[in-house]
């Protein structure tokens, strides 16, 4: 039998064995299959050609290190490889994306500072400090479960149980209480924006 038509194992176990030849009958033998599927993952042809790079390095290395744990699936487990490091490319992306200046593109036309600047945290504070003053208007009961549903984040259960009524008895105290405050809201004119 030629070389070149032996069965992935036996190449495999050839090319441990010292038999160079071996690996490159194995690369041309995958390499379409291998760097399609790179290449339709990643759709650029340099990454595509540096992960292909990659994965024979990876397993040339495992081969080399005796640590290839044969069981017939050569070309799924460089698969298994490739799609690893493929993930790790899109990783690595993410955090540094690439950015190429260019006369229509420039990088300082994407930056952006997303922290509120001082004057819109002095606008947010007045707009949730004229809220608390609207919802000490209203009766106590309402303001309670206002109070205790949006600033203590509790559930219209929690907040039955806590004042030892209904969970119907809650939500209607709710309603009652946004219903309420549109109506302060409304007649004082006020308009609640950010």
């Amino acid at each position: 039998m030629a070389t070149n038509q032996l069965p992935d194992a036996l190449l495999v176990r050839n090319y441990i064995d010292g038999e160079e030849n071996a690996l490159a009958i194995l690369i041309e033998r995958h390499q379409a299959k291998i760097y399609g599927f790179i290449y339709s993952k990643v759709q650029d042809r340099d990454i595509a050609d540096d992960i292909f790079q990659d994965t024979f390095i990876k397993v040339v290395r495992t081969l080399k290190g005796k640590t290839y744990n044969e069981e017939g699936k050569f070309l799924p487990w460089v698969m298994r490889i490739a799609h690893n490091l493929i993930i790790d490319t899109f990783r690595r992306d993410k955090k540094m994306p690439l950015f190429r200046e260019t006369e229509e593109f420039s990088i300082f036309s994407v930056m952006s500072d997303n922290c509120p600047n001082i004057e819109s945290k002095m606008i947010t504070e007045q707009v949730e400090n004229d809220l608390l003053k609207l919802i000490a208007e209203l009766p106590d009961d309402q303001r309670q479960v206002i109070e205790l549903r949006i600033y203590d984040d509790l559930s219209f259960k929690e907040i039955a149980e806590l004042t030892n009524v209904s969970i119907n008895t809650a939500l209607g105290r709710m309603r009652y209480a946004v219903l309420n405050l549109r109506r302060i809201i409304e007649q004082n004119q006020i308009i609640l924006t950010n």
